[in-house]
């Protein structure tokens, strides 16, 4: 769980409509345009509170194929914090392929179904109709080494600080530093080694990259503390849920 300085910062943060610990890019930098494509911004629209109002909020998360994205599973809470396998929000919006926020390239499409992993803080969000264009990112079958170093991408702050999101997608690399059946922990690397997720991009991916089979999901942001920092940061492992991950998007 997060310091007591990082839970202040999360509640003040529900003035941009954040449900759960939710964290992007610090001292990290921009990904250049149709980079890291199958990158995803999550924008969910009217979620219900305990209060019984309403209020918005975002996530990031990764094409895992067509018809399916990864995400963070605290993405997808009821209004009692409890994980959920249906969109909470009035709509709950997916846009791939998009570096630029501002811009119109990519796509926008509709999320219509959850399912979450019994054993980790992920989830996968189906889309309302498949996207073909993009290529979706690989899954890892093999757990990450310490000492790996894994890149990150997500759409969120860049500080803990009075949060704000991003509109351009952006990227650093993290180290891994321990390992457990559900939590990969990571040492910020480059470009700085306070490189860090932040506030508004829960469920980015983390990922090793090669140039002969390309990008491979090995983790997803999930929590940590208040950003940028040098300390670990506790990721979602992927590479052992592919099985599942593969017996959903089928």
């Amino acid at each position: 769980m997060r310091r007591a300085t990082a839970v202040l910062i999360m509640i003040l943060a529900v003035t941009f409509g954040l449900p759960g610990p939710a964290f992007a890019i610090a001292n990290g930098e921009p990904v250049p345009d149709g980079k890291y494509r199958f990158s995803v911004k999550l924008t969910m629209t009217g979620i219900p509170t305990s209060t019984g109002g309403r209020r918005n909020s975002a996530c990031s998360g990764a094409l895992v194929s067509p018809w399916w994205v990864i995400t963070a599973g605290h993405c997808f809470r009821d209004a009692n914090g409890v994980r959920v396998e249906y969109p909470v929000a009035d709509l709950t919006t997916a846009t791939v392929g998009r570096t630029d926020l501002s811009g119109t390239g990519g796509h926008e499409v509709k999320i219509v179904a959850v399912r979450q992993s019994t054993t980790a803080d992920v989830s996968l969000a189906r889309l309302e109709r498949p996207i073909r264009d993009i290529r979706p990112i690989r899954l890892a079958r093999h757990a990450p080494e310490a000492g790996q170093v894994l890149r990150v991408t997500g759409y969120g702050s860049v500080t803990s600080v009075s949060p704000v999101p991003e509109s351009r997608l952006r990227t650093g690399q993290m180290k891994v530093v321990s390992l457990t059946d559900s939590v990969v922990g990571l040492s910020g690397h480059a470009p700085q080694a306070d490189t860090t997720p932040c506030p508004y991009d829960s469920g980015g991916p983390f990922f090793t990259e090669s140039w002969r089979s390309g990008p491979t999901l090995t983790a997803l942001v999930s929590n940590g503390p208040s950003c940028p920092h040098t300390l670990v940061e506790n990721a979602a492992r992927t590479d052992n849920l592919t099985s599942w991950i593969k017996s959903v998007i089928r």
